[in-house]
């Protein structure tokens, strides 16, 4: 370990392994909901997830030994929910491995709802939900691949829709956000401050 020569507060990673467990960062956490071939819901967390771009499109790293990205490759779709930071016991509870014969015990657990425009199901009482037909996978990321979908159906619980009506800061304080402070942490977000952008910025 060093530090780095243009700054004396800068300590230098090895970046010969990976280094994402040695400082915190902000995600958000969802639930990706697949179906097995037996016709059985699978529910699985990721925290590195994203938009991809500016359009209706959305992507999340996974493995290709996963069942999530089999699923997906066999199926062609996938749901997504945001869950409030009062389900993080659930959340959790949804990486249980899965037993001997295949099946996730836990799944039991959840009470869902049937998505309406593809096969798929969601967790009640999430406050933002997608329902994704497959775009990509794009493989190569050493042992990972980053999952595409396009957003063909979306949803967003009443009390956390944004509207002229209410000013953002007093929606997000009555209505928190889960957040995910990989590694290992979370945290309820319900304090914000609108962000500084330059008058003349575009997206």
């Amino acid at each position: 370990m060093s530090t780095h020569s243009g700054s004396s507060h800068l300590i230098e990673i090895d970046t010969n392994t990976p280094i994402w467990d040695r400082f915190f960062t902000v995600a958000p956490l969802v639930l990706i909901g697949t179906t097995d071939p037996d016709g059985a819901l699978d529910l699985a967390p990721k925290h590195m997830v994203t938009p991809m771009g500016w359009q209706n499109y959305f992507g999340f790293v996974c493995s290709p030994t996963h069942s999530t990205c089999i699923n997906i490759q066999r199926t062609g779709e996938f749901t997504v929910s945001y869950p409030k930071p009062s389900q993080v016991l659930y959340s959790s509870l949804a990486a249980s491995p899965r037993r001997e014969v295949g099946d996730k015990p836990v799944i039991h657990c959840f009470s869902t709802f049937a998505a309406k425009k593809i096969q798929g199901e969601f967790i009640k009482e999430a406050y933002v939900y997608f329902e994704c037909t497959h775009f990509k996978t794009v493989d190569g990321f050493g042992p990972n691949c980053l999952i595409t979908g396009e957003i063909v159906a979306a949803y967003v619980d009443r009390e956390e829709l944004r509207t002229n009506e209410v000013d953002d800061q007093e929606l997000i304080h009555s209505a928190p956000l889960f957040a995910y402070l990989a590694p290992g942490r979370f945290a309820a977000i319900d304090r914000s401050i609108a962000f500084p952008f330059p008058a003349d910025m575009k997206k």
